[in-house]
């Protein structure tokens, strides 16, 4: 029994828990880049990985980016006067700061721009104050107050948006903006074994609502990468995906139902698992990303404690073969938790950010005798949990149509490597910035018939837009999520700084990167949501009458506009 108890706890992987962003000494997470300040991508252990990026990117050396102390940074003066500020603290009756740290750490998300930005110490917009409530009855009294003296209101969770959700945007006529962060409000109100949901406020992060979960034998199954840092409130304004998020569904599939604090007033969804009394306003709500109101809390569904747990790596000969492979999978009815395929380049720095092995060599030499030709090999981890009954048959039916597609199984020590470094990797984004070499990602999703030109396509432009700069670069993905219909592609590029014009590269990427998307088939994003990076592409996913029905929606419960300004909706 105390082995079992041991092993529920340990679901959400290992020590996942003891980073937790609310649990750690705020000061120990770094405010110029990824997690804690304690942590880095350890590479010494990796001697391929610079050797292979210097000659991918034709560098001769490795350049020396350096970062501006906190000392250094320089914020623009609140715009709050005092009489306002101690206005607003009598009002709310909660936590409320001006001072420079809390201003300068909810200024920004972890985009590229945004760290780019903040090693630089280039803060424009940082909120006047940041407000901490306890509970609704302080995030209404802060919407009224807000609402009466003109300023704007930006919720912020973990802050780890990468498509600028919470950057506060200056409007005229505005006397301020105010980041309300929901950290403190981060109980779990109920558990019901019985119709398997918990009622959770949204300020929880991931580890810590996985602990009280795993405690009961729980777990709500979703598993972003941004995980140790993220927070529920960030994930449903978003609509965002978990690693096992084939199996579980996405955060929209998971909320029961939800409570939203507007300026017009309080909006709760009935608690029931599926209504047909017309269109479901909770998922106009879930994805609304702090434009309507501030999401307080939600009833979530929830899963049991996975009995069986198994990952475990593949190679096939082609991109092709393994997309076959996860289609065939997902239509037959049995899901497994995760079939993450990468594409040759991703397969080829994933085999440069290994320890190389004489065992790994060994098998690499036999596979290539086998006709996995490392330019065109991919790796897929495969993943299935749950009952052994299930998790037999959903990863008999996966093996069975990885074989038909002629993958090569490599064994459990990938799919267990995988497990124990999934949330480790943002973390050699700072090392490469460190040495002046931009890296983002973007993602999509498309239906199967669409998704391998896709694939090519966004590669083709996001490399020609690098090199348009005078520079090399790389651009690599993975189908991440997968459907009966089809899939998600996750997208990472590499590429030197262009010295003196690192906004200009990146602007010039992005675009190229999304137009293709658009022009493809493709969704403007799949998890990542639109913050003010999409907004120039909105009209073209929502359409003009989409977009419309959008702004009526928030002319109702936001009628002066001052929820999350710039963010989600482009202006009429």
């Amino acid at each position: 029994m105390e082995s079992d108890i041991r092993a529920r706890r340990d679901y959400q992987g290992g020590q996942v828990g003891s980073t937790s962003s609310s649990e750690a000494n705020p000061r120990a997470v770094k405010w110029w880049g990824w997690g804690l300040e304690s942590k880095t991508y350890p590479l010494d252990d990796k001697p391929q990985f610079w050797p292979y990026l210097l000659e991918t990117l034709k560098l001769a050396k490795l350049n020396e980016c350096s970062r501006v102390t906190i000392e250094e940074v320089r914020l623009p003066p609140c715009r709050l006067n005092d009489g306002t500020l101690a206005r607003l603290k009598r009002t709310v009756g909660a936590d409320v700061s001006s001072e420079k740290y809390d201003r300068l750490t909810h200024s920004l998300g972890k985009s590229y721009l945004d760290l780019l930005n903040l090693r630089r110490g280039l803060i424009r917009n940082p909120p006047d104050a940041v407000v901490y409530p306890e509970d609704e009855r302080d995030v209404a009294k802060l919407l009224s107050f807000a609402r009466a003296n003109r300023i704007s209101i930006v919720p912020f969770a973990g802050g780890s948006s990468v498509v600028g959700g919470v950057e506060p945007i200056k409007l005229r006529g505005r006397k301020g903006a105010v980041t309300v962060d929901l950290r403190r409000m981060k109980s779990v109100l109920d558990v019901d074994a019985f119709s398997l949901t918990a009622t959770v406020e949204v300020g929880i992060s991931g580890p810590e609502l996985e602990d009280e979960l795993n405690k009961r034998g729980f777990t709500l199954g979703h598993f972003p990468q941004s995980f140790q840092f993220s927070v529920l409130g960030g994930w449903i304004a978003t609509r965002s995906a978990g690693q096992v998020s084939t199996k579980y569904g996405k955060i929209e599939d998971m909320v029961e139902s939800l409570t939203l604090v507007s300026p017009t007033g309080k909006l709760g969804t009935k608690a029931v698992p599926a209504s047909a009394s017309g269109p479901q306003l909770k998922q106009v709500l879930i994805g609304s990303e702090g434009t309507l109101g501030v999401i307080t809390k939600a009833k979530l569904r929830i899963h049991r404690v996975p009995a069986v747990r198994r990952y475990e790596g593949l190679m096939f000969k082609s991109f092709r073969d393994g997309i076959n492979a996860i289609r065939e999978t997902i239509q037959s009815g049995l899901i497994p938790a995760m079939m993450r395929l990468s594409d040759p380049d991703e397969t080829t720095v994933s085999l440069m950010l290994s320890s190389q092995s004489a065992t790994t060599k060994l098998g690499l030499w036999m596979l290539e005798r086998l006709g996995y030709v490392p330019s065109r090999e991919c790796v897929m981890i495969l993943g299935v949990e749950g009952d052994p009954t299930a998790v037999k048959a959903e990863r008999q039916v996966a093996v069975r149509a990885c074989k038909r597609n002629g993958a090569f199984a490599i064994g459990k020590g990938v799919g267990a490597t995988w497990l124990n470094e999934r949330f480790e990797l943002p973390y050699l984004r700072d090392v490469l910035l460190d040495h002046c070499i931009l890296v983002d990602t973007l993602e999509t999703a498309t239906t199967w018939d669409k998704l391998e030109a896709l694939h090519g396509a966004m590669k083709k432009s996001i490399e020609e837009a690098i090199a348009e700069m005078g520079v090399a670069g790389l651009a690599f993905a993975h189908v991440s999520h997968a459907y009966p219909d089809g899939a998600s592609i996750y997208y990472t590029l590499v590429a030197p700084q262009v010295n003196g014009k690192e906004v200009q590269q990146w602007l010039r990427i992005k675009k190229a990167a999304t137009d293709c998307i658009m022009q493809n088939g493709g969704t403007l994003s799949h998890h990542h949501g639109i913050g003010k990076d999409h907004t120039p592409w909105i009209k073209q996913e929502l359409g003009e009458n989409g977009l419309a029905l959008l702004r009526a929606m928030k002319k109702q419960l936001d009628p002066e506009g001052i929820m999350n300004p710039g963010k989600l909706l482009v202006s009429s």
